[in-house]
């Protein structure tokens, strides 16, 4: 299993258990990822770090002072 987090603007869009589509976007030198219907957002990843799954489950949403995050589980 694989785990990433995604930044997230506002509670109420997803719940602990909701399966989403990933969305590959491609930088000049890395990618990146967007979770559902722009739901939250990855950071940038090289290529070797790339994700092979379209989906994940989200298992966790945190509130941090910068901000929300949920992560996300890849079979991987």
């Amino acid at each position: 299993m694989r785990q990433m987090k995604f930044k997230m603007e506002r509670l109420g869009l997803l719940e602990v258990g909701d399966v989403l589509p990933v969305t590959e976007g491609r930088l000049p030198a890395s990618y990146y990822y967007t979770l559902g219907k722009s739901y939250a957002m990855s950071g940038n990843f090289s290529f070797r770090e790339r994700l092979k799954s379209t989906e994940g489950r989200v298992v966790d949403i945190e509130e941090t002072p910068k901000g929300y995050f949920v992560t996300v589980e890849f079979n991987e």
